[in-house]
């Protein structure tokens, strides 16, 4: 499955939230919106908002750090994130079209107006090469802008896709047009996608999981904490059903919600989720049909163009038996009005306005508490580039990338490979076995900085002027024509998993590789003219979350050649479990708000990433210093402004339905336990600032977990 983590307005037709396998993307990121569902439920899906207006990349002080924006009341020991980040915190006015607000914010918001730049300068020409990236740009944003015809039709786009649901009148032609959801709007109960083979990375596979839900998960339906969510999407999904003339849309409503409650009860949980080992699961089709009857597993397939496939990976076999049953037991006038619930909601930023506004209105208000929508020219400017995402990142490349920055990364980047083997060397809790797999590993870890080494090639996309929804249905098919087509090749090693104008970097298991997009490269997390202590706190840090995730509690399932396998001695291991389950109880123990605590196995991996990046970019920057002292700055010593820069990172502020909805489902800790939870198990951090016991988050000694 191709997971491109930009433009996610343009991608929500390509895998609608009822359609997905959940989680089963093998990329992990520094940032939230790595999560594929979070691509289209987040503000970031609708483009910037309305705080960073410039095009140039803003600045932090005068070595890279603004001394003003601490708060010297609080004492670091009591909340680290407070002290370093306080003041800068509490400035900060999270705008109307967005539920969180901070740094990855200011700089998507950096990225956007660049876009901006590039897509309505591309817009306002008329000497475009008919058929080039470049006029295909243009065209997506014409199209997405021309209001006045996207109001005219209304919802007659989705007449003939209606027409066909009307007519799937029994529960084989339901799982057939299921199928048929592949690369076009509508869902299924089962999320299918193309993905690199974990246990042999050189070959694609087809993988399917469970699926069937609007809401963000399970816990959205079982967890009373969520019920008026429940009940406002039960109003949502009456609303919509309205817009398209549906029969007793009230009726149809209950029966839909009352339908996904039985497939959230068979549902694996997101902790569940994570674990590789559970979630690779070898049939062919006729197995799962063996396994799982009551649905017609030959006819998705056939309808999807994967009949002819061998073998495929199913992530949560034991649901797919309860989810199948649910299929079968489920009157096909219910089937049919869930199809044609998920098709209006898939289809609705690209109808007119009551469809996009009702989308709207649920999706980002009422669950993640977001108070205005944003702009038509913002999301058309997101559809657009994220509808030719690598073309339009390479005019963001060539206009904003400068060489110097990827020269800079990778020797940042060296630093902290070599700082993370020479800790490897000197675990006490692992043996020399161990040590040796894991060095073998780091060494075959892939960098990939900025931007890709080859394009890809839009020439087979279709792009009109004048057809909004139809551009949406050709990107979707383009991009699943594309993905079927890698079945019984070569996987391509050069390829990206973000653009390049894409705010956050990730670490693919199965490639075993690192990537920076350029996007990334600005201030507060690296700035060519800062102070290299902050640059290693903020990018440095990034790295180090990284290169972490090849040995975190699920990253670290797989070899140096992104094989899916043991290399660990039975010791080892335990002694691994033992310190992420101390790890994961700390992490546990947090409370952002009321009733809502950090759960520690689901945000293990990024808790583990964090830990990483804390504790070996600080020994990548005394490596960097190559044996001098580090210079003291406005009073300020290295290890002190190495921790502000990792601190300064995370400068944010949420609204507390979103909060809410990242602490339920997101596999990243709140930003604020972000800092906190991995600088109280580093021991330079008591020492740079006399963190005293008595303190609120001091550790003793005894009780610090330190993995890497």
């Amino acid at each position: 499955m191709r997971v491109l983590l930009a433009g996610a307005a343009a991608a929500a037709l390509l895998a609608p939230a009822a359609a997905l396998a959940q989680d089963g993307h093998d990329h992990a990121c520094i940032d939230q919106a790595c999560s594929v569902f979070e691509l289209f439920q987040t503000p970031a899906a609708q483009g910037g908002a309305s705080g960073w207006q410039g095009t140039e990349a803003p600045k932090y002080g005068t070595w890279g750090f603004d001394l003003s924006g601490r708060d010297t009341s609080v004492d670091p020991g009591d909340n680290f994130f407070r002290y370093a980040n306080g003041a800068a915190v509490d400035q900060l006015t999270i705008p109307s079209d967005r539920t969180s607000y901070g740094s990855f914010a200011l700089l998507r918001e950096l990225s956007d107006n660049r876009m901006k730049k590039l897509v309505t300068d591309l817009a306002a020409r008329t000497d475009l090469a008919p058929g080039s990236d470049e006029q295909k740009i243009a065209d997506a944003y014409r199209a997405f802008i021309d209001e006045a015809r996207i109001e005219a039709l209304g919802a007659q786009p989705l007449a003939p896709y209606l027409a066909a649901i009307r007519a799937a009148d029994t529960h084989e032609k339901i799982a057939a047009y299921m199928g048929q959801t592949q690369g076009r709007v509508g869902g299924s109960f089962f999320g299918t996608g193309i993905t690199i083979d974990q246990k042999n990375p050189t070959r694609y596979a087809v993988t399917t999981g469970q699926g069937g839900l609007g809401l963000p998960n399970r816990d959205y339906y079982l967890d009373a904490r969520f019920a008026d969510k429940k009940e406002k999407y039960q109003a949502y999904i009456e609303r919509m059903l309205t817009h398209i003339g549906w029969a007793d849309p009230a009726g149809s409503a209950a029966a839909v919600v009352a339908l996904e409650d039985r497939i959230a009860q068979a549902h694996w949980t997101p902790i569940e989720n994570r674990n590789r080992d559970k979630t690779y699961n070898e049939y062919s089709i006729q197995a799962l049909a063996a396994d799982a009857p009551g649905f017609d597993w030959n006819g998705y397939f056939n309808a999807a163009g994967l009949g002819s496939i061998d073998r495929l990976i199913v992530r949560q076999n034991t649901a797919m038996p309860k989810i199948a049953a649910v299929f079968a037991q489920t009157p096909v006038a219910t089937l049919q009005a869930w199809q044609a619930f998920h098709t209006a909601d898939a289809a609705a930023p690209y109808l007119s306005q009551r469809f996009a506004d009702a989308h709207w209105e649920f999706r980002y208000r009422d669950l993640d508490g977001q108070p205005e929508q944003s702009s038509r020219e913002k999301r058309a400017i997101s559809f657009a580039e994220g509808a030719l995402g690598e073309a339009a990142g390479r005019l963001y490349v060539a206009e904003y990338f400068p060489a110097e920055s990827k020269a800079k990364m990778e020797e940042l980047v060296a630093n902290l490979r070599t700082a993370l083997s020479h800790r490897i060397d000197n675990l006490t809790w692992m043996g020399a076995e161990t040590k040796a797999a894991a060095q073998e590993k780091l060494q075959k870890f892939t960098v990939k900085i900025g931007y890709p080494n080859k394009w890809r090639d839009y020439s087979g996309l279709e792009i009109k002027a004048d057809d909004l929804f139809g551009n949406a249905q050709r990107l979707a098919r383009f991009e699943w024509q594309d993905d079927v087509s890698r079945l019984g090749r070569p996987v391509d090693k050069e390829e990206w998993g973000m653009t390049p104008q894409t705010v956050n970097a990730y670490y693919s298991s199965v490639n075993n590789e690192i990537a920076f997009p350029a996007a990334i490269l600005q201030p507060p997390f690296f700035d060519p003219d800062a102070d290299p202590a902050v640059n290693y706190g903020g990018i440095g840090g990034v790295i180090g979350h990284e290169i972490g995730h090849g040995f975190d509690d699920q990253g670290s399932k797989s070899d140096g050649d992104g094989v899916l396998r043991n290399w660990w001695t039975d010791e080892d291991k335990a002694n691994f479990d033992g310190l992420t389950a101390r790890l994961g109880a700390q992490y546990d123990e947090f409370e952002p708000l009321p009733g809502f605590h950090i759960q520690g196995s689901l945000t293990m991996g990024e808790n583990i990433g964090d830990a990483a990046g804390t504790a070996v970019g600080l020994e990548a920057y005394h490596l960097s210093l190559k044996g001098q002292p580090a210079p003291v700055i406005d009073g300020v010593t290295g290890d002190q402004r190495f921790f502000y820069g990792w601190a300064q990172v995370w400068q944010s502020k949420y609204r507390e339905d979103a909060l809410k909805n990242q602490i339920a489902r997101g596999p990243h800790s709140p930003p604020e336990y972000r800092v906190i939870g991995s600088v109280r198990n580093v021991d330079a951090w008591y020492d740079a600032f006399k963190i005293k016991s008595g303190t609120r988050f001091y550790l003793k000694p005894a009780d610090r977990v330190r993995i890497w």
